[in-house]
């Protein structure tokens, strides 16, 4: 959407007024996101796109921006701190407050910042979030929106890691299969380090256009398996996994270790593999992902063995 398509239409809805400018963000791939400037204050407008920018082809459903919004006002009530506002919506997007210069938790993690307080920050705001929609058929009604996790992450995580490394393909096929019919609470579905804005005691989640009523060691996972990649280029990030484990299942109160481990490994797997690889690892750190996946994945271990045995050479 161009900014000769949007600021008519913000201007319409009263979030500017006067002359507007408009700048893009970078850092996205699954979304067109603006900072919008005018006499009347600045805000973040964001648009979803149809194709991702990643090198494989990567379309998905542009009503996923209405399932962001749908999660940002379902979450305000129970973590009020830690989502931004929506100040006004769209055919197509929605615009919500700017909240100035704070770091995203991925710039300081590959700076080698690896402050324990944001992980079991990150831990603790999850762990709420999963335990408040337990079970809720508000939620479960609301977040019916499997199609659009099965375009986001089963497909290009899962599945097309199964097509890259068929030696564990019916495992993947199995987790794949056993995920998208797991509903057990509200799942953010993209809870990583590059979509939490942190400041000192302080932490916004973004980015929720993956937001699904499934299986939350999803989230768990998700967040896990960047912790174990970023410990490949800084050994002290190790040490946040169990400070965000420990305040995650204190908040939680479920026990979702088995199936986040086997997720844990899948995922780690289809960051090397799938349409989405993390762009920091090396040739030889890819290898070594995808050993220690294909040693582990058929017999997973504890999460506590898992980390332990990660940095090992």
């Amino acid at each position: 959407m161009t900014s000769a398509d949007l600021l008519p239409q913000l201007e319409a809805a009263g979030l500017t007024v006067g002359a507007a400018r408009m700048t893009p963000l970078t850092g996205g791939v699954s979304s067109d996101i603006s900072l919008v400037e005018s006499s009347s204050g600045t805000l973040v407008v964001k648009a979803a796109l149809a194709k991702l920018r990643v090198k494989d082809d990567w379309f998905a459903d542009v009503s996923r921006n209405r399932v962001e919004q749908d999660f940002f006002d379902y979450t305000a009530p129970i973590i009020p701190a830690h989502v931004p506002r929506i100040l006004g919506r769209g055919d197509g997007w929605f615009a919500m407050e700017y909240l100035g210069e704070m770091p995203n938790w991925k710039t300081k993690l590959l700076s080698g910042d690896a402050d324990e307080s944001t992980a079991k920050l990150a831990g603790h705001v999850l762990g709420c979030l999963h335990a408040a929609s337990w079970l809720d058929d508000a939620a479960r009604r609301r977040f019916n929106t499997l199609p659009n996790f099965h375009a986001l992450r089963i497909e290009p995580y899962l599945l097309k890691t199964v097509e890259r490394v068929p030696e564990v393909a019916p495992i993947l096929r199995a987790e794949a299969a056993r995920l998208a019919e797991t509903q057990l609470a509200l799942v953010h579905g993209d809870y990583s380090p590059k979509n939490l804005l942190v400041g000192p005691q302080r932490l916004i989640v973004l980015d929720a256009e993956c937001a699904w009523f499934g299986d939350p060691a999803f989230d768990t996972a998700f967040m896990l398996t960047h912790l174990h990649l970023k410990a490949l280029l800084h050994r002290d990030a190790i040490h946040l996994v169990p400070a965000f484990w420990s305040a995650y299942t204190k908040a939680c109160g479920h026990d979702l270790e088995e199936r986040t481990v086997r997720l844990l490994l899948c995922l780690l797997l289809a960051r090397v593999h799938g349409k989405s690889p993390v762009e920091y690892l090396n040739e030889s750190q890819q290898a070594r992902v995808t050993r220690f996946v294909l040693t582990h994945l058929p017999h997973p271990p504890s999460l506590a063995a898992l980390t332990s045995s990660w940095l090992d050479r």
